[in-house]
């Protein structure tokens, strides 16, 4: 695993950089506009180019050189943090040039990350799979650690400019290590094809795999399913706190941070652990923990109920994405990775795209009034959730918290999904 580890070294220290200035961008965006929906447009515009480039860059994946790709993927998105520091230090950035900047960071990256987990198994023993999954939401989680302690830190003292330099340095470490390593090809590699019937094949290639296996199908659904409550959720989390807190910056820090925390744990314990021996269980019984956790703290009104409940949902993240993902590392040959990876992929991007539409409005003009004093939700949830700024919020993020225990639980009921590694055989 020499190879993948360097690797993952880079990608630490570069996506730390990244999350502290994802973050700088969030409270900035509430500093101007105070709006919920204005924090969910980010998603939307980050989501967005991803769902047309999805497939092309699966075909791209699957036949171009993938470490040129993951360069690329990193050049992009450090030149987009660029041109936004030097809009902000011109004093002509604009809540828009943001929406701008991460469609267009999300469309390189959308490359980047195919090209990154297609490479996954190149790089690592079978028996590892699962092992690496969790290297790799070590990653997210150590930044979602010290990234919003550091901004939140920095944030007063270097204000967003000084954060933006900060993530511009911490990618040398992402671009140095990919230049340092051979990452190995697939033995074969598809040719292109310039006939329009040619071309639709192989962008669709991937989605006629999955719907030809209806093990892979099941897995598709079970996961976008919860994909598309979970990021309703993650979507309405910071408004709620910062609604709650009356713009508390420092306590959304330490919830964040707490959310970091549970996922290491998660992501280590799954490393020496190595999961469960029948990994749709564990994706299953990572759904029903995650939905446990976010309902305890969508009824919290104070950091003394939101930090550990966070702990504990985000502790059960690593175990359903690592055990889902080992399933389709081992399940889809790796020549074909790219585009089947990016099938799936798209699904998730268009649920993501529309729930970040979706739910701004959603809690700015009927959640958030219906739960007022005067609304008409509050007799029946105020003594729960309260009534003031930000119960609205809270009272969706507990509706979509306990879909996600209901996705978890029904998923043993059939049969097709439960049995999925027994009824598909692995790919070698």
């Amino acid at each position: 695993m020499r190879t993948f580890t360097i690797i993952w070294f880079g990608q630490l220290v570069s996506t730390i950089g990244s999350a502290m200035t994802a973050f700088a961008f969030s409270l900035w965006i509430w500093q101007i506009t105070g709006s919920a929906t204005a924090l969910a447009l980010v998603g939307f515009f980050s989501q967005l180019p991803r769902i047309f480039i999805a497939l092309f860059a699966g075909m791209m994946v699957d036949r171009f050189n993938r470490k040129r790709l993951m360069i690329l993927g990193d050049t992009s998105a450090v030149i987009c943090t660029i041109v936004v520091g030097l809009l902000y230090a011109t004093e002509r950035l604009e809540v828009w040039h943001l929406y701008a900047v991460v469609a267009l960071h999300g469309g390189f990256g959308q490359v980047q990350n195919l090209a990154y987990s297609s490479s996954v198994a190149l790089m690592v023993p079978k028996q590892h799979y699962t092992r690496a999954s969790s290297m790799g939401s070590l990653v997210t989680n150590s930044a979602a650690i010290l990234s919003p302690a550091l901004a939140g830190s920095l944030y007063p003292l270097i204000g967003l400019s000084g954060i933006i330099w900060v993530d511009v340095t911490t990618f040398a470490a992402a671009f140095s290590t990919l230049l340092l390593v051979q990452i190995p090809q697939p033995s074969q590699m598809i040719e292109f094809d310039a006939k329009p019937e040619g071309v639709v094949k192989k962008v669709t290639f991937g989605f006629r795999y999955i719907l030809q296996r209806p093990g892979l199908v099941a897995m598709s659904l079970a996961f976008s399913s919860f994909w598309f409550v979970h990021q309703l959720g993650e979507y309405l989390l910071k408004p709620m706190i910062l609604a709650r807190t009356s713009g508390d910056v420092q306590i959304l820090g330490t919830v964040a941070t707490a959310a970091g925390v549970g996922g290491l744990i998660g992501a280590v314990s799954l490393s020496i652990w190595g999961g469960f021996k029948r990994r749709v269980g564990g994706m299953l019984i990572g759904f029903i923990g995650v939905g446990l956790g976010k309902t305890v703290l969508g009824f919290g009104q104070s950091p003394v109920v939101w930090i550990p409940t966070q702990i504990w949902a985000s502790l059960c993240v690593p175990l359903l994405f690592c055990s889902s993902n080992a399933i389709w590392y081992a399940k889809v040959p790796p020549v074909v990775q790219g585009r089947v990876f990016a099938a799936d992929e798209m699904i998730g991007l268009i649920i993501a795209s529309t729930t970040a539409l979706v739910v701004g409005p959603l809690a700015d003009q009927v959640f958030e009034p219906a739960m007022q004093p005067d609304g008409f939700l509050s007799p029946i949830f105020g003594s729960f959730l309260g009534t003031g700024s930000g119960s609205g919020i809270a009272l969706l993020y507990v509706l979509t918290s306990l879909c996600i225990v209901f996705i978890g639980v029904s998923g043993y009921a059939f049969q097709t999904l439960r049995d999925v590694e027994h009824i598909l055989p692995d790919h070698d």
